[in-house]
C-alpha cells in the first residue's frame, strides 16, 4: 500500500504544484489540518497562511503561502483551491512590505466594513510574504 497521494494546488493564475506527496498541512479555521495517504474524503476551508508539503520525490518538507479557500480530498485524490499561492523565492521583500505599510495605513483610516476587510486582507498577506524567507527543506 502506497503511503503518497496525488495533489494539484491551484491558484487563481497559476498550479503551484502538482505531482505527488506524502503529507499536507494547511492553516484551517479551526487550526492546522494535515492530510496523508488514504485520508477520508472530505471539504475543509483554508485560511491565508503557510502551508508544509513533503513531496514523495525527495521526501523533504516545503513551504509556500497561501490565500483563503479550500481543500478537497476525494478518493485519494487532493485537490486545494486558492485565490494565490506562491513559493517564498517568489516573493520581493521590498514590495511586501509596501505592501504591508499601504495596509497599515489604510487600517488607520475610517472606512466603511467592507474597505476595512479588504485593509485586514492585505496586511495579513503582506506579513505572511515577510515570514516566508528561502523555499528550502524545513528541519
Amino acid at each position: 500500500m502506497s503511503n503518497s497521494f496525488y495533489i494539484k494546488i491551484l491558484a487563481t493564475d497559476k498550479v503551484l504544484y502538482e505531482g505527488m506527496a506524502v503529507s499536507l498541512i494547511f492553516p484551517a479555521p479551526d487550526g492546522e489540518f494535515q492530510i496523508m495517504a488514504h485520508h477520508e474524503n472530505v471539504v475543509v476551508a483554508c485560511c491565508e497562511g503557510s502551508i508544509k508539503l513533503k513531496t514523495d520525490d525527495d521526501n523533504n518538507w516545503y513551504s509556500a503561502f497561501i490565500g483563503i479557500g479550500f481543500v478537497s480530498v476525494e478518493d485519494g485524490i487532493v485537490t486545494m483551491l486558492v485565490d494565490y499561492a506562491n513559493w517564498p523565492d517568489e516573493v520581493e521583500e521590498a514590495r511586501a512590505r509596501e505592501a504591508m505599510e499601504r495596509a497599515k495605513e489604510q487600517l488607520r483610516q475610517d472606512k466603511s466594513i467592507q474597505e476595512y476587510n479588504l485593509s485586514r486582507a492585505a496586511l495579513a498577506r503582506a506579513m505572511v510574504r515577510l515570514s516566508q524567507s528561502v523555499n528550502a527543506p524545513l528541519e
